[in-house]
């Protein structure tokens, strides 16, 4: 791991939302700011060597164009960042590995790396390599200049649900795997962005008539990229995270493109704007909230099993309590001659970081909670807990690798999942 030299003003932490608050308006007048998940490939969860948090290449370019040399191995700048979230400051390095790319200067080191990240953040110690931050929200404000790369950068890793609760109501829901810009790369606005280009972005044509009337549902948009991406011979787990990538894409598209004009017309009035600005995140906010558990329900089915005779979803297992899934039914659920250990649950998060207690005191007949989450990786520490309090982590087989190594041997995949679930009597 590379290192640099640091200053530390304080080492306490702040758990106060309006302090996130003020953060984000302080730096939102005059800065990009990068929101994501922080994954076990940004922190030291997984083991690796090069740590530091991944950052789309368009903004490293955009806000340090030092860095976008194609003939230079690994162009860099250094510069001094702010975690001000921790009262940390140290100097860091914004760095593209460059040595996949032909015909740069890294002809003498060819490999497999095209990539944008911050490094040189100090070990553990820091809020950004902490294995137990693995799944927080962190933000990074890049103060853009008119030339010459930017002169710092702020940060802020968030310390309670409350604090990525307060960004998620500013900018939308943030993620694994899809990060949010919010300022002023030349034609953007505050949109999504992901790490891998998506064929399923819809062109004009392409989009329903109805849709530029009526925003579609999540369930149809699900609809659609089930269409568009077929299982064929696919497991499920490699489908989930297809069809995940597709549908964001698919929403996207259908934003810029029904919303994009009505930004572009701009507004008479605060209030207008407000009332748009508000539809818009609620909007993704709600396909956030829906979408996982509406694709698993369509693998559910396609796999082979059958509502109200293989599962129930969100189905009521005590007052006030509805977990996704119950495995073979609500009604075998509710039936005390129904063998308990012939019982499942599966609860759906897309990060299970401190969400994962919220589980617990579900479908209380069934002692193990199975929780399938999309986030990429978890502490050792973390897991553990889980482990204690009776919660099974499902997690697509690909993501495997985003886990710590003593942890992926007790993690069980979607497809295993299902098969279990097949093993199972189903209700009558």
């Amino acid at each position: 791991m590379e290192n640099g030299s640091s200053t530390t003003v304080a080492s306490e932490q702040t758990q106060s939302p309006g302090l996130a608050e003020k953060w984000l308006d302080d730096v939102a007048t005059n800065s990009i700011v990068y929101f994501k998940r922080l994954a076990a490939n940004d922190t030291l969860a997984s083991g690796g060597h090069q740590a530091g948090p991944y950052v789309p290449k368009q903004i490293l370019f955009d806000v340090f164009p030092n860095t976008a040399s194609a003939t230079e191995l690994n162009p860099s700048v250094t510069l001094l960042a702010a975690i001000d979230s921790h009262y940390l400051s140290k100097k860091v390095r914004a760095v593209w590995y460059n040595n996949r790319k032909a015909g740069s200067a890294a002809e003498t080191e060819k490999g497999t790396r095209n990539e944008a990240r911050i490094t040189c953040w100090g070990g553990k110690s820091s809020p950004l390599l902490n294995p137990e931050n693995t799944g927080a929200l962190a933000a990074f404000a890049f103060r853009r200049q008119a030339e010459g790369d930017a002169p710092n950068l702020r940060v802020w890793v968030c310390n309670s649900t409350e604090e990525e609760e307060y960004f998620e109501n500013r900018v939308g829901p943030v993620e694994p795997s899809f990060g949010v810009i919010m300022g002023t790369i030349p034609g953007e606005h505050t949109r999504s962005v992901r790490t891998k280009k998506s064929t399923c972005r819809l062109r004009p044509e392409e989009i329903p008539a109805e849709w530029r009337e009526r925003f579609p549902k999540a369930h149809e948009i699900v609809e659609m990229t089930r269409a568009r991406r077929r299982a064929g011979r696919r497991p499920a787990d490699a489908l989930l995270l297809q069809r995940r990538t597709c549908e964001f894409e698919i929403f996207q598209s259908l934003e810029q493109e029904i919303e994009g004009p009505r930004i572009k017309d701009g507004f008479s009035s605060i209030e207008d704007f407000l009332v748009v600005a508000q539809t818009i995140i609620q909007r993704r906010k709600s396909r956030s909230g829906k979408s996982l558990e509406l694709h698993l329900q369509g693998l559910f089915e396609e796999f082979g099993l059958v509502p109200g005779h293989h599962f129930s979803s969100q189905p009521e297992s005590e007052p006030g309590k509805r977990p996704d899934f119950i495995f073979p039914s609500e009604s075998a659920y509710k039936d005390s001659t129904f063998p308990a250990h012939r019982l499942r649950m599966l609860a759906v998060k897309t990060t299970c970081k401190d969400r994962w207690r919220q589980v617990i005191n579900e479908a209380k007949r069934i002692p193990q909670k199975h929780l399938l989450t999309l986030q990429q990786g978890v502490s050792a520490r973390q897991h553990a807990e889980m482990t204690e309090a009776g919660v099974q982590l499902v997690v697509p087989k690909q993501l495997f690798r985003s886990y710590p190594k003593e942890v992926r041997a007790s993690l069980m995949s979607l497809s295993d999942f299902i098969d279990e679930i097949k093993r199972l009597p189903a209700a009558v």
